[in-house]
């Protein structure tokens, strides 16, 4: 199978990377700039592009089996909000325009939901990171999850979800749900972004959540 993967240089793209060329994936991996990618395998081929130019970006994705989203603007900008919604929306248009029919999106916690009520919308949620997660949950509210013509998903990662030490990195365990938080015996929602991968790569294989919003947690 060949796999387009946009945002391949972050933090989570980069896991998924990993995760697919050990499973022999063919990776279409795409950023605005795969210089930083220092990885070398036959079945990696990389693209710069911008992810605003929907037409650049659909010719590249042409011909894939699927198309998984990381993208993010980056934590540390000022116009996080608006360039998020901005970029989801160019993937999706280019996408459809493609031909391709599977989009897998990486979304955050924030819209996974506690008692009907989304997690990024609660008192607690934390300032910082705010502008960012109401933007990935009125992206999904308001236009993914209303498309008709992808055979999308939707992930959100664990509540907590960190880079953990290498013998803990990768476990290949994990639990599912829905749009709720999957928590352990001790209360909590985390997972390692190596297991984030392995459910995402998994998701491609079993085909479970066709228009539907996921998650994995220990």
């Amino acid at each position: 199978m060949k796999i387009s993967l946009i945002g391949a240089t972050g933090f989570v793209g980069n896991a998924i990377l990993n995760e697919l060329l050990e499973r022999n994936y063919e990776v279409n991996a795409i950023a605005r700039n795969t210089d930083k990618l220092t990885i070398e395998n036959e079945n990696l081929h990389k693209n710069s592009i911008d992810i605003f130019n929907q037409n650049d970006l659909a010719e590249a994705v042409k011909g894939s089996d699927a198309v998984i989203s990381a993208y993010n603007p980056g934590w540390t900008n000022p116009n996080i909000h608006e360039e998020y919604l901005k970029g989801a929306e160019s993937i999706q248009n280019a996408v459809e325009n493609s031909g391709v029919k599977k989009l897998i999106v990486i979304g955050g916690a924030g819209t996974l939901q506690i008692d009907g009520n989304y997690i990024v919308d609660g008192p607690d949620f934390p300032k910082e990171i705010y502008p960012a997660a109401s933007a990935v949950k009125k992206y999904f509210v308001e236009n993914l999850s209303r498309n008709q013509t992808l055979d999308w998903e939707f992930f959100s990662p664990a509540i907590e979800m960190n880079m953990f030490s290498e013998d803990q990195a990768k476990t290949g365990n994990y639990r599912l749900a829905t749009d709720s938080p999957v928590f352990d015996k001790e209360g909590r929602s985390r997972h390692s972004v190596q297991d984030l991968a392995v459910a995402i790569v998994d998701e491609i294989e079993n085909k479970k959540f066709n228009h539907q919003i996921f998650t994995a947690a220990y």
